[in-house]
């Protein structure tokens, strides 16, 4: 069998990389070239006809990625591709997944049925399923949510003395639980009431008993950071240790990084789903396992 080609995208070239090492796959060369009208130009320089392609494409922004990603992949589709895979560290278009009022597009099931029209099968991290059971509840090709958990479980464990996670809400308790016992630290939720989405008043219960550990505040995305924000000002009034702040994503809204900073943790940390200067956490081997597993052709172990 030919080795798998891995198709890289902008920012994307550390965990392409990582594909081609750890699945013996080969590099593959893609002219992406962007014209005056802003329209996309898209030609496999390496021949791609029987082969098993693999796109490393994290989604966020992802209006400006969707077109070339579905162009190329396609192309690639015409020009005999045997299959077309997608490794999307982050996953975007999740969080309207039901009509809240008249008239609004469900934009989650939408881009499912594009993504599930293009890519014969998706591995991602942590997509914000909040009302789904599952990714194969809206996309139509084996679709794979894994968890950075374990690693990032890890990192708090090596890296954080005493540390006490801190989840954003109450929605977030079954994950958060399962990084504190995996790090072997306590946990506790926040009370969120959110007036906007940049206007959240926070409590946190009990924290009084924890004030000799490290307040660890963990979220699987963070945007506005306007929860992390509110949370800090807490913990600085009631004399709390510095704070450690880790995100899954590093989506991060246009001042967001530099207002919490600003607001003054001890440090910023996050995976490497998207790449950003405060990735800490490598979570390539998870999705080089599932990647592994969905690659293989059908009837092979």
């Amino acid at each position: 069998m030919s080795r798998p080609l891995i198709v890289t995208f902008p920012s994307n070239e550390g965990l392409a990389k990582q594909l081609a090492r750890d699945l013996d796959g080969e590099l593959a060369a893609v002219e992406f070239h962007r014209f005056p009208d802003g329209e996309t130009y898209v030609r496999f320089d390496t021949s791609v006809s029987g082969r098993s392609l693999l796109f490393a494409c994290t989604l966020d922004r992802p209006d400006n990625k969707f077109l070339p990603l579905a162009f190329a992949a396609d192309c690639a589709r015409e020009l005999g591709a045997s299959q077309v895979g997608l490794v999307a560290p982050y996953l975007a278009y999740m969080r309207q997944d039901k009509r809240f009022k008249d008239g609004e597009a469900v934009t989650s099931t939408m881009f499912a049925r594009l993504l599930s029209e293009i890519f014969a099968w998706l591995v991602t991290i942590d997509p914000h399923l909040h009302r789904l059971s599952s990714l194969e509840a809206i996309y139509r090709i084996p679709a794979r949510a894994l968890h950075a958990a374990p690693v990032v479980a890890q990192w708090i464990a090596k890296e954080v003395p005493h540390p006490l996670l801190i989840g954003p809400d109450a929605e977030s308790e079954q994950w958060v639980s399962a990084i504190a016992r995996d790090a072997h630290a306590p946990f506790t939720v926040l009370n969120k009431v959110r007036h906007g989405d940049r206007n959240v008043e926070i409590s946190i219960p009990e924290i009084e008993r924890w004030r000799d550990h490290t307040p660890v505040l963990v979220d699987d995305i963070i945007s506005s950071a306007r929860t992390m924000i509110e949370t800090l000002a807490h913990l600085k009034r009631l004399g709390m240790k510095p704070v450690v702040c880790i995100g899954v994503h590093a989506v991060f809204a246009a001042g967001a990084y530099e207002a919490l900073r600003a607001a003054g943790p001890a440090r910023i940390v996050t995976t490497n789903t998207i790449a950003h200067q405060s990735n800490e956490i490598d979570v390539g081997s998870i999705l080089i396992d599932a990647a592994r597993v969905l690659m293989r052709p059908a009837g092979n172990a």
